[in-house]
């Protein structure tokens, strides 16, 4: 979701007969504010360049840009906040900072709505994931325990046969470990195609409310990262339920 929130920021507008070298010396200034992150700036060109990007397919629109036979827009810095609740304070310091009377606008409040539902969202997200992977690890952890306990109870014969003969604890243990690292990787490819199914489900509902923000598509492209997190995460999760399978019911 850090891809979201790094798509959030504002933006303050400088009046059109300010120097550039004067928007610069404001950039170096807001810098300076803990609360910020990062800040862009956009030059009236680059500005006029991104717009006509932007509405290439409507021609009347940009028949109406040539018409005013000059650029209207205005250059701008973009500023991004290190957290939601942090983006008043960068404002209330534009409103009253040594080069205000340079500033034509600030977007801050006509933006604010959309940030806070952002951050809401994300966190809300993270939070869920949180909430998902704790789930399906305890799912894991009891599909091994249960495995591995029946395991135990089905060789209590060849245990004893084992114990009789003098073989060594880590030897009768070893197999049970063994088979919990493979049910624990068996379980997290489980969770792992249940997961995938929620993210596809889910992505088209998170595309409507913010365009551009495909989640499964950032799911499949992060994938190998994800499945190997996952897997060493499942084999890890087996080994400790087995260990608590073998205290628990293998007396040797």
């Amino acid at each position: 979701m850090s891809s979201l929130e790094e798509k959030v920021d504002i933006s303050v507008y400088f009046k059109k007969e300010t120097l550039e070298e004067d928007i610069l010396r404001a950039k170096e200034e807001i810098t300076q504010i803990p609360e910020v992150k990062e800040v862009k700036y956009v030059s009236r060109e680059e500005a006029l360049g991104r717009f006509v990007e932007k509405h290439k397919e409507n021609p009347v629109l940009l028949e109406s840009l040539r018409e005013v036979g000059e650029n209207p827009l205005l250059a701008s810095l973009n500023i991004a906040a290190r957290e939601a609740s942090q983006y008043e304070t960068v404002a209330k310091f534009l409103e009253n900072a040594s080069f205000k009377n340079l500033i034509e606008k600030i977007d801050y409040y006509q933006r604010k709505p959309v940030i806070e539902r952002i951050f809401s969202l994300t966190s809300g997200i993270n939070r869920a994931g949180i909430s998902l992977s704790i789930v399906l690890a305890i799912i894991a952890i009891l599909i091994v325990f249960n495995q591995v306990r029946l395991a135990i109870y089905n060789s209590r014969e060849e245990l004893t046969i084992q114990r009789l003969v003098g073989a060594s604890n880590w030897f009768i243990r070893g197999p049970f470990l063994v088979q919990g690292a493979i049910s624990g990787f068996f379980a997290m490819i489980f969770c792992l195609l249940i997961f995938t199914l929620i993210c596809w489900g889910f992505s088209p509902k998170l595309e409507i409310l913010f365009p551009g923000l495909n989640f499964f598509s950032y799911f499949i492209s992060n994938f190998g990262f994800i499945f190997l997190i996952q897997i060493a995460t499942g084999i890890g999760l087996g080994v400790i339920s087995s260990l608590i399978a073998i205290r628990r019911y293998l007396e040797i």
